[in-house]
Parts: C-alpha cells; structure tokens; sequence
C-alpha cells in the first residue's frame, strides 16, 4: 500500500510539473555567452604573493580562501549562491541595474535593514514547483521595492542592485542569487539551540536555505527548457552519505517529495545523500539500526574530507565522520533537536 501512495503522488507530481519560465534577475546575460568574467563579480585575491581578482570567486561553491595540500591548490570557503556583476553605473559608480525574480512565485521574506544580515537588504521569493516550493533570494540590494506577500511574475522587479551587507564596497556592487531549499519549518527552536543569538530573519535566515548551484541550473535549463528542478537535483553528484535513526517520513521529505526513494515500509532508519557542500540529494529509508547518525558512505579523497565539505566531516581516504557543524546540519534537515520555549 505504501508504494502505490508514494507512485500515485510520483505521477500526481509528473502531471503537475510544467515547465518553468525561467529567468536571469538582472540585464547580464553574459553566463549564456561563456564570458563569464563580465558575468560573475570577481574577489579581490592573494596567495602566495601573486595578487589577482578571480571571476571564479563570484561562482558557486567552494571557490574562496586558496590553500595548497599536497601539491594542490584547492579553495576551502562556501560561496552559497552566484554574484552578478552590474551592466549599468551612474557616473559615481553606484549600479543602476533592477533585480527581478527569476520566475514565477509570491515574496514571502524582506530585509530592509542592511545591518542584520550580511546580506544586507534582500528578498525572498516562493516558487512552486512539482508540489514543493523552493525559494530565490536576491541580496545586497540598495532598496527593496517589493513587501511580503506580493504575487510576482518571471521578470517583476523586487529592488534594485547596491552593496549592502557585508565584505563589498561600491567597486564590487553586484546582486548575490540562490536558488535553494527550506532545511526546516522549525529552525527558530534549532537556532535557540545552538546559541545563534538574535535571528531577525525567521524561517528565512540564510541559514535555514540550502543552494544549489544555480548558475549550472541556469545554463542546463537554457539548453533543455522542460528541466524539472527535482531532476536537477537528482543530477548533482553526491560526495558522503549520513545515516540518521527515525522512522517518520521526515518533514523535509513531506514538503519535497521527488528527494524521497523507494518505500519508508520497515525502515528504522534514513540515509541522506549530500552534495560536498552539503545540499541534500536524496532521501532513502533503510533498516540499519544505529543509535545516533552516522556517515555511512563518502567518495575517496586524498585531500582531508573537511577542506572539502566545508567542514561538514573530517577523516580522509574512503573514512569519515560527522564534525560538530556537520551533525548539526543533518539535526536541522531532520527536525532532531529539541523544542525550545
């Protein structure tokens, strides 16, 4: 019974998934023509005395904080989204260009005080896709000419590009993007928990969204137009594993039910498969009995595993464990943490 409710809610998701009219949030255009050095806002950069200004740090992922280990040269700091860099400046060198959501969706979140975010003053919108929603948000904007709850079409202006927020100045003004998924509808009990302090932001603290790598989406959705996000996802290679007892479906699944496979029937436990910056990819039941979470699987490395998973596990070869800021990544994904009042 409970494989033919989740195929019925397969297929039910199937008809219901159109396609999406996507678009970038600002006049550049340049990631659809490769130069992508006009494209992405570079970062001021120096290591080992050689000074440069990257194009690739404006990218998504671990493209920041160069290190060399074992001959290589790697990078070891989390870019979460993409930085866009400006088509249009007044002659003081502020940005003109207008952000606009990347599709259709409802604002549910602004932050007009650029002081209680490093982001700055940004936006977040709901898009409903393939019955789940996932969210954009557009930050270190100037202003925010949008409030929440305001229905918004593919192209609606949300703001205008700044430099709001922390580590830019007006030189590198550009609109930093993500493109990703709610971890938890309870992160306020999870942000008490771990002693965060004061959250102005709600559900909506960048803490409690997981990126993917939007610009990769961008250019394989330009090529394949019918490209579901949920095969997106699906798509994105997959660097450890962590296993978590629970035997409710978790919330995470409820809400996006394309990540969840094969039948909860039995299982005593959930194995996550996680994306080397810790985005999840796929949600499996299983019958391994285990008394806390535990990395079950990683993708062999020479490098230490930490300098490549932001710190979410360390160890090194085919052997990992989950560090204090991996598990309580995998408590916040799961809701295993307790309620605070």
């Amino acid at each position: 019974m409970i494989r033919i409710f989740a195929l019925i809610l397969s297929l039910a998701a199937a008809l219901q998934a159109s396609p999406i009219d996507l678009r970038l949030p600002t006049e550049n255009q340049h990631l659809f023509t490769g130069e992508m050095d006009q494209f992405f806002m570079y970062v001021d950069r120096t290591f080992e005395g050689q000074a440069s200004k990257p194009w690739q740090a404006g990218s998504f992922g671990l493209v920041r904080n160069e290190m060399r280990i074992n001959d290589q040269v790697i990078c070891t700091k989390f870019h979460e989204g993409i930085d866009i860099m400006p088509v249009k400046r007044d002659q003081a060198g502020n940005p003109l260009d207008l952000v606009s959501s990347i599709a259709d969706g409802q604002v549910v979140h602004t932050s007009p005080l650029a002081g209680r975010s490093n982001y700055g003053k940004y936006v977040v919108v709901e898009h409903r896709w393939e019955n789940s929603l996932i969210y954009s948000l557009y930050a270190h904007l100037a202003e925010v000419t949008c409030n929440p709850g305001d229905p918004v079409k593919t192209g609606s202006v949300l703001g205008r590009m700044g430099y709001t927020g922390a580590g830019i100045d007006r030189t590198r003004a550009h609109c930093h993007l993500e493109l990703g998924m709610l971890m938890s509808t309870r992160y306020e009990d999870w942000h008490k928990a771990t002693g965060g302090g004061v959250n102005y932001q709600g559900l909506f603290n960048g803490m409690n969204l997981t990126g993917c790598e939007v610009s990769r989406f961008f250019i394989e959705h330009k090529a394949n137009p019918e490209l579901q996000f949920s095969e997106f996802i699906s798509s994105t290679p997959v660097y450890f594993k962590v296993t978590v007892p629970m035997t409710e479906t978790p919330d995470f699944v409820k809400r996006h039910p394309w990540i969840g496979h094969g039948s909860s029937e039995g299982a005593v436990s959930w194995e996550i498969s996680f994306s080397a910056t810790g985005m999840p990819v796929a949600f499996t039941p299983s019958k391994r009995e285990l008394a806390a979470p535990a990395v079950t699987s990683v993708r062999p490395s020479t490098i230490p595993h930490r300098y490549l998973t932001r710190g979410l596990v360390t160890g090194e070869g085919n052997q990992a464990t989950l560090t204090k800021s991996g598990l309580q990544l995998v408590t916040l994904l799961t809701d295993t943490f307790p309620i605070t009042k």
